[in-house]
């Protein structure tokens, strides 16, 4: 119940609660299972869009667009270990004096305080599709990750021990 707790306190104070998460002891597992959660939760949220998908276009079964989108996100994992550190070098140029470590928490917190959002952007594709309702959402969900993450960052980087 911790995290869920967490990510409500994200929208609140977002620093907070990446202080916090950095002052546990490093473990990579636990930055590996924020990033694992994160994708997991997204990956539900995305059921609603490919059940729409595969009623609009038969020939595309459900199961293969399930596999496909798990195996997609699962192709990401590098990608965002990429981000973060490429996140951490920005950072450093700006006078950053935080580690890899706290630049990968605070991209993966991000991502998985915003999945409950992201949910809700995944009812309002399967149910309303494209339109303006999904751009709102779809915004809405990127100011909030941009938000999140910024406010981690500052943590990690310009607050760093």
């Amino acid at each position: 119940m911790a995290a869920v707790d967490d990510i409500l306190r994200s929208y609140r104070a977002p620093r907070s609660v990446v202080r916090g998460h950095l002052a546990r002891t490093r473990s990579e597992p636990r930055a590996l299972t924020l990033l694992l959660a994160a994708l997991v939760v997204i990956f539900v949220g995305q059921w609603p869009r490919l059940s729409r998908l595969s009623f609009e276009q038969p020939d595309q079964p459900m199961a293969v667009l399930l596999v496909g989108t798990a195996i997609a996100l699962l192709a990401t994992v590098p990608a965002f270990y990429a981000l973060a550190a490429l996140a951490h070098l920005v950072a450093r140029l700006f006078g950053g004096k935080g580690g890899w470590y706290g630049a990968r928490i605070a991209l993966f917190w991000a991502l998985l305080a915003v999945s409950p959002l992201m949910l809700l952007q995944g009812l309002v594709a399967g149910f309303l599709g494209q339109g303006v309702q999904l751009s709102l959402i779809s915004g809405l969900v990127f100011v909030a990750f941009l938000a999140i993450w910024g406010a981690g960052m500052r943590v990690a980087e310009f607050e760093a021990r």
